[in-house]
């Protein structure tokens, strides 16, 4: 039950930042991107709060936090988090709501109450 509701909050909040996820210059290959590690991850939903980074990523049923990596980047007014699957999932359960995986500001090495954007595009979950 915790889990729905907890998807339910991430996807409401997704919708509320839509605009988070688009960058100028995330999709032509500039040299930023390039220099970041393994390959940009599509996200189902992200949520900023509680110095918390909430991200429902998809998954072949393997997908652990291990394989991912985030990249934060300080702009004008703030940061940019970019996550990045350095591991791809061979596994063959495909999870069509996708796993959450979440960082600690801290662990994100960001100050408590920090403006955050994420750079990932969005990727729709199939519907049933």
């Amino acid at each position: 039950m915790k889990s729905k509701i907890t998807l339910a909050v991430v996807l409401a909040l997704a919708s509320l930042t839509a605009a988070c996820g688009t960058v100028p210059g995330l999709f032509t290959g500039d040299r930023a991107s390039a220099n970041m590690p393994g390959q940009l991850e599509p996200i189902h939903a992200a949520a900023i709060g509680q110095d918390q980074a909430v991200f429902w990523v998809s998954s072949n049923g393997c997908t652990s936090k291990a394989d991912l990596t985030p990249v934060v980047r300080p702009v004008r007014n703030g940061s940019v988090i970019t996550l990045r699957r350095i591991k791809e999932d061979r596994c063959v359960e495909v999870q069509p709501q996708g796993v959450e995986m979440r960082w600690s500001f801290e662990e994100l090495g960001l100050e408590p109450g920090a403006r955050v954007s994420v750079e990932n595009p969005y990727q729709l979950t199939p519907s049933a």
